[in-house]
């Protein structure tokens, strides 16, 4: 994984309800994530995933002059299943897509949904909610880094280019599974 460059304070803007589409809620310390986890566990059925952008990230804005788009580098998304105890992971980042690797019987056709819109994860990516949280709190705490603590499996999108290479073998561990 290339190095982040750190740009801001670090934290993360999260979008998990219809309110937070246009001023996200903020969240700088362990304690905020686990409030974000837990209303997503006890929230609306149609609100049990969350967008994070981590402020500490590289920024851009892109287009013409008077139609800029922030552009993040990055994007993480955290979906819950509140029967199960169980999480699922999605990380964007300019050198690729990868998932939570989940565990010998891990759901298929994972989908969560941020404030009520269908959020598709890989096949195979659910975890323990503990280890959810934990990945969650690193993200947080590193600036935007790719926690370490679960392994990641890589993952394309139809449609965007992604290469076959897997830049994260290094994070691809199984005992960190939990």
């Amino acid at each position: 994984m290339t190095e982040v460059e750190i740009v801001g304070d670090r934290g993360l803007e999260a979008r998990y309800r219809s309110t937070d589409m246009e001023d996200p809620v903020l969240l700088s310390t362990a304690e905020d994530v686990d409030r974000l986890v837990d209303a997503l566990l006890t929230g609306p059925l149609w609100h049990d995933a969350a967008h994070l952008l981590s402020t500490a990230r590289t920024r851009r804005w892109v287009g013409p002059p008077g139609h800029e788009l922030y552009v993040p580098d990055h994007e993480l998304y955290v979906g819950v299943d509140r029967d199960d105890l169980t999480g699922a992971l999605a990380l964007a980042l300019p050198e690729g897509h990868v998932a939570s690797a989940g565990g010998p019987g891990s759901r298929r056709q994972v989908v969560h949904h941020v404030a009520g819109h269908p959020t598709e994860f890989p096949d195979d990516s659910e975890i323990p909610l503990a280890l959810v949280r934990a990945a969650v709190k690193e993200f947080l705490s590193s600036g935007g880094r790719l926690p370490t603590c679960i392994a990641w499996k890589p993952f394309d999108i139809p449609g965007d280019g992604a290469e076959d290479e897997d830049p994260w073998a290094s994070h691809d561990d199984a005992d960190r599974r939990g």
